[in-house]
């Protein structure tokens, strides 16, 4: 299964998403409270995919997504959105996100998402 890098400024969030994942046969190599703290964990840990928060103090998920693609033009990121930020989910398209969740999480949707992300 796939090691995943969860980048998220709530830790209920990652709280919540570790367990789903970890239920699901997945492993959490690491996360990260802020886009800034999430390339760093990115490069040490070289995960097969990360889940990165569109809104965060420090460097939001945009920011970071974009730094990541330069770094590894392979990189799989799953985008986690709440709901109403459309225009923030395109930008992400552009940027190289591999595909979205939205919050609240729905275990079903989540694994669907990783597992496509992760085969793909």
């Amino acid at each position: 299964m796939a090691n995943i890098l969860m980048v998220d400024d709530s830790k209920t969030s990652r709280k919540i998403l570790r367990s789903i994942l970890e239920e699901n046969g997945h492993v959490v190599i690491g996360d990260a409270a802020n886009g800034e703290e999430g390339i760093e964990k990115y490069k040490e840990l070289n995960p097969d995919i990360t889940t990165m928060d569109i809104t965060m103090p420090v460097m939001d998920g945009l920011e970071a997504l974009k730094s990541i693609m330069e770094y590894d033009k392979n990189a799989k990121v799953v985008m986690v959105t709440a709901a109403g930020q459309k225009s923030k989910m395109v930008d992400a398209v552009k940027y190289g996100a591999a595909e979205f969740l939205t919050k609240p999480f729905e275990a079903a949707q989540i694994i669907d998402i990783i597992n496509k992300v992760y085969t793909a």
